[in-house]
Order: structure tokens, then C-alpha cells, then sequence
């Protein structure tokens, strides 16, 4: 398959390792911000291709993780409500809230269907005219585009029975907060391709230069992940922090316009709580005032619960990448993907899920 073998191809990624061996003369810490990442990282054994010098972290790159406990339980009210259809992407429903997760919510009765992309949502909402459809809007970059064309689109057809609650959260934040914390370990990023062909390079600019730190927009299979480290160890190693990009067959500078332009139109940016980091100012995306309407939060007067979350979960050490996952006392013992302690155990890109189903032998 075109643009999957090619990087995929055995000779080429034992090539590209023995480069980057002979180019590491120090040690290095890098991290990627990826869940799809993270899982090929786990998955094809990239990391034991690699000089014990260079070390990997694995970042806040998965959304369904790091959505609060809190907006679960508001998702999960919202679900038993009789006259409410929640709407939401699958790796959503397992994911544990303070008690329950939106799947132990269906089994009690509530209508929660999964959908694949929010303008299914949307359609059911004209389908069911007389149901309140709620979208469980999750992700980075990446997906607010299409959050915010149903939501345009809602507003234009006159589509009243159709609501958001919103998580969308952005990477430029998490990333300050990596590098701010006194407890810093990294010395370069991969950061997601998907999310750059939304928005570009330009953002990760200015953190590069005030921070000193190479971020290489990287793609997501094998070669890909190679040859991103194999440039951030030689700008580390040349004494260079610049943004370069690996993933020039889907990624340009100046990334979607249009994506942007629909997104600038429906949502601004906000602070947002993250599971397991805490709130991160100007974080994430909330509709603005002409599409208030279409806020679940306010159209149904959903009020903050103030819950915490499991004490014994590590999944926020995870996301900031202070604790490998098999180094958690809970992990495959008292939190597998059938009985998870926090979201990265169940999620699609969560690393826990990743070393649970590549590396627990």
C-alpha cells in the first residue's frame, strides 16, 4: 500500500537506526506528542532499535486521556437523560468517569451511540427530530474542524435539537507546561503530524526558540519515527533548536486554511482542565457567542461536580512522561482494559493501552 510499505520496509529502518546510533554522542531525552505515535513506537520495537543514550517519553498525546473525569460524568448525566441521544467517538465510552464510564451508561439504558464523525451526529438530529442530540466533541486539532463545520452547518439549516460538549483541548499549551516544569526531562519533540496538516509548523515556533528545544513534525510509521529523532538528535547535536519537518507529504508550513478559517468562525481559545495535568491557561477551544446555543453545558445547565480523580491512577505522570507504564504498581494487575483505573489504559492511543498489548510478556 502506497505510502505504508515504503515506510514500513526492514531494510531501510536498520539502515536509518544505524545512523542515528553513530550520530548520538551525548544523552538525550526525547518525547513524542502522539498516542498513533506512541503505539508504533511500542508496536514495532522502534525504541529497541535505538543507542541507550537517546531515551523516549511518552507525551499528552492521546485527547480521550486527557479529558477530565468531570466532563465524563457531565457526558454521562447528559446520557440518561430520556430525551437525550449522546453521541460520542468509541474510545470514549470506556473510559472510567468518578464511578461509571458512558459504556456502564448504555447498559443502565441510555441511548449512547457511537458515531465517526460529528456529521453523523448532526444528521441524527435531523433524523430524530424530536430527541435532543448531543456530540461529545474530543480531540486536538485534528478534529475540531469538523466539530465546528456541524456545528456551522446546524446553525445555517436551522437544526435546534443539536448540541456540543466540548473538550477540544490544543498541543502548543501542553507543551509550555512540559517544558516549564521544574521537573523537565526532555530535550526534544516529535511533534503529531495529523495535527500540523491542520495547522502548520508556525506555533511551534516560538517555543523552540524561548525554550532552546528542536520539535521535528513527524509522521507515524516506522521510517517516519526514525527519521524524526534521527533530525532532532542532529540539531541537539549541532547545538541547534529549530521546528523542521519530516512529514512533508502531508504537512506544509502554512497547514489547512480553510480547516483554520472554520475553526477561527465557531470556536475561541480557552483554558481547559486536563486529566491528570490540571488546568492549563488558553488550553483549548469553547464555542463562541453566536454558537453559545449550541453549548450542551449551558443548553442543559450542566454545573461543575468538582470530582476527583482515582488517587491511584499514575496516568497523569504518564502524560507528562515522568512514569513509564510498566513502571505503575497498578498496571496489568489492578488496571487492564477490562477493569481501567484512568483513560490511558483504554483509549486508542492511550500508552498504557499500547504496553498492555505490545509489551506485558
Amino acid at each position: 500500500m502506497r505510502f505504508v510499505d515504503e515506510y514500513r520496509h526492514e531494510h531501510s529502518v536498520v539502515r536509518l537506526a544505524e545512523a542515528l546510533r553513530r550520530s548520538v554522542t551525548r544523552d538525550w531525552t526525547v518525547m513524542e506528542v502522539c498516542g498513533g505515535q506512541t503505539h508504533a513506537i511500542v508496536r514495532f520495537g522502534i525504541d529497541a532499535l535505538l543507542p541507550e543514550r537517546l531515551q523516549l517519553l511518552h507525551g499528552p498525546g492521546c485527547p480521550v486521556c486527557v479529558t477530565p473525569v468531570e466532563l465524563i460524568d457531565k457526558a454521562i448525566a447528559l446520557a440518561m437523560r430520556p430525551e437525550v441521544v449522546l453521541c460520542s467517538f468509541g474510545d470514549m465510552l470506556r473510559v472510567p468517569g468518578s464511578r461509571d464510564s458512558l459504556m456502564t451508561a448504555r447498559a443502565r439504558g441510555a441511548d449512547v451511540r457511537i458515531v465517526y464523525s460529528p456529521l453523523d451526529a448532526l444528521r441524527l438530529a435531523t433524523e430524530l427530530p424530536g430527541r435532543e442530540v448531543v456530540f461529545f466533541a474530543v480531540g486536538f486539532e485534528t478534529t475540531a474542524p469538523t466539530t465546528a463545520m456541524a456545528v456551522y452547518q446546524a446553525r445555517q439549516r436551522g437544526v435546534h435539537n443539536f448540541s456540543l460538549l466540548v473538550s477540544h483541548v490544543l498541543v502548543p499549551p501542553a507543551l509550555e507546561a512540559i517544558l516549564s516544569s521544574p521537573e523537565r526531562r526532555v530535550d526534544g519533540f516529535l511533534a503529531a503530524g495529523h495535527v500540523c496538516t491542520i495547522m502548520g509548523t508556525a506555533q511551534y515556533e516560538p517555543i523552540a526558540r524561548q525554550h532552546r528545544v528542536p520539535i521535528v513534525v513527524t509522521g507515524f510509521e516506522p521510517l517516519d519515527i526514525l527519521q524524526g529523532l534521527y533530525m532532532v538528535v542532529r540539531q541537539l547535536e549541532e547545538g541547534r533548536a529549530e521546528v523542521e519537518n519530516q512529514y512533508s507529504r502531508a504537512v506544509v508550513p502554512g497547514g489547512n486554511r480553510r480547516a483554520q478559517e472554520i475553526i477561527e468562525e465557531v470556536f475561541c481559545v480557552v483554558p481547559r482542565s486536563w486529566r491528570g495535568i490540571g488546568s492549563l491557561p488558553q488550553s483549548g477551544l469553547g464555542l463562541r457567542p453566536d454558537y453559545a446555543a449550541f453549548d450542551a453545558e449551558r443548553r442543559f445547565a450542566l454545573e461543575a461536580s468538582g470530582v476527583q480523580e482515582d488517587k491511584e491512577c499514575q496516568s497523569g505522570l504518564v502524560l507528562m512522561g515522568r512514569l513509564r507504564p510498566v513502571d505503575c504498581p497498578a498496571f496489568g494487575t489492578r488496571c487492564t482494559p477490562e477493569h481501567p483505573l484512568g483513560a490511558t489504559m483504554v483509549s486508542s492511543e492511550g500508552a498504557c493501552a499500547a504496553y498492555y498489548r505490545y509489551r506485558r510478556a
